[in-house]
């Protein structure tokens, strides 16, 4: 079936062509019409339903109908969570709008911002942004918003889950009243729907999957074991079962640190993705990871929310995560564009309450699977349980001794108390 959307000129088509694109996702067949008759619209779709080229797409060639004024004052206005995501929607939009005459860039945090004014100031027609870079150069008069014809919250509900409401407000505050103002979200949460309300204008509606619902291209399984067991238990299950592509996800970003070294220490090339990584770290981490010079990636949920990876095999929760919905976010980044994957879960006891809730979200039971041998046979779960590194363990008695010696407070304790010299008698 070809990409046949009506409206779309015969340049992007073959620009489309180009990036392999067979036939058009639901969200691109219903979005991509409202957008090209410039109605503003509010669009529920999970990762990897192909949203960035839905409003990508109409984008372009409504911008590139129109005439190009000051370019110092970008026309269209796409904002997103993540750095990573920053990135890849202007790598999309390149694509996408091969051959013609409008310009693109990106802005976003953990970078310095020379290089980004530097593009400001050559000129933008499409400019792609995190909120905090974004207003920290409007404030700072690199950026002018007075000119913004179509506004893109992309990930909307990411955004507003890392605190960015305020940001989004003023920087709304900023743009024209009379603009078309798209807003994309993989859940419709209260203050998802209470932002859609104030920036949206009579929007059209476009569901393309249940709230909660995990694709059927996705097997889910979960393991049951204690926690001290997880990491030798991962590590068992990449190796015997030959994974090449897997994402990791965990909690913290320490989590990610120490069982990034641990995979590395038992022979699995692995690489580490979190908010405390610096820019240039995060690049080389998912370049590694997409060339396949890794095997693992280890993210936590901020990190990883909007990465457009292909082909990944497996999704491994090694900590289920505490907001039920970010267990779909997860998943949904295996079993992509038609593919098929799995999604494994290392469950402890302690975390029996956040799989009873990510199932009950889901309306659906994750079956248990029983570890296997390289023979077949079932082995438990207690027979990978590691001793944690000296590093990782707290101090014990001796060493709380021996730091007690030193503290201010405990220094009578190092040579017992100190005794007090008898004072001179006095006669009454």
């Amino acid at each position: 079936m070809p990409f046949d959307v009506p409206g779309l000129d015969a340049l992007l088509l073959q620009n489309i062509a180009a990036c392999g694109y067979e036939a058009a996702t639901p969200v691109q067949t219903e979005a991509i019409p409202l957008i090209l008759n410039q109605k503003d619209v509010l669009v529920r779709a999970q990762t990897g339903t192909g949203k960035t080229a839905a409003f990508a797409l109409p984008i372009i060639q409504i911008l590139d109908g129109r005439p190009t004024r000051d370019r110092r004052h970008p026309r269209g206005l796409v904002i997103t969570p993540t750095r990573e995501l920053a990135q890849q929607v202007e790598q999309s939009f390149q694509t996408y709008g091969k051959g013609m005459p409008l310009k693109y860039a990106a802005i976003y945090g953990g970078v310095g911002t020379s290089a980004q004014i530097d593009a400001l100031n050559r000129g933008v027609d499409i400019l792609i942004a995190t909120p905090g870079r974004l207003l920290d150069l409007h404030q700072r008069s690199h950026v002018r918003l007075s000119s913004v014809e179509i506004l893109v919250l992309d990930e909307a509900d990411r955004m507003l889950d890392m605190g960015f409401i305020d940001d989004i407000r003023t920087i709304v505050d900023a743009l024209p009243k009379k603009r078309q103002s798209l807003l994309f979200s993989a859940t419709y949460a209260k203050p998802v729907m209470k932002l859609a309300q104030s920036i949206l204008y009579h929007p059209e509606q476009v569901a393309i999957t249940p709230r909660n619902e995990a694709a059927a291209s996705v097997t889910q399984v979960m393991y049951r074991m204690n926690a001290n067991a997880k990491r030798g238990v991962l590590s068992h299950l990449i190796k015997s079962g030959r994974w090449q592509r897997v994402l990791v996800f965990t909690r913290t970003k320490f989590g990610a640190n120490r069982l990034c070294a641990y995979l590395n220490q038992n022979g699995i090339h692995s690489a580490v993705l979190h908010g405390n990584k610096s820019q240039v770290a995060r690049d080389k981490a998912l370049a590694a990871f997409k060339n396949g010079d890794t095997t693992v990636l280890v993210a936590t949920d901020v990190a990883a929310r909007g990465l457009d990876i292909d082909n990944i095999s497996h999704v491994v929760n090694f900590e289920l995560p505490q907001v039920p919905e970010d267990y779909v976010h997860r998943i949904g980044r295996t079993g992509r564009a038609g593919s098929v994957g799995d999604a494994v879960s290392l469950v402890s006891p302690d975390e029996k309450t956040q799989l009873k809730q990510i199932e009950r979200i889901m309306h659906q039971h994750i079956p248990m699977a029983e570890l296997k041998g390289k023979r077949g046979e079932t082995i438990s779960p207690d027979a990978f349980i590691d001793t944690p590194a000296r590093s990782e363990r707290a101090p014990g008695p001796a060493a709380q001794g021996r730091y007690a010696r030193f503290s201010p407070r405990t220094n009578q304790n190092a040579r017992g108390p100190k005794k007090s010299r008898p004072g001179p008698k006095i006669s009454s």
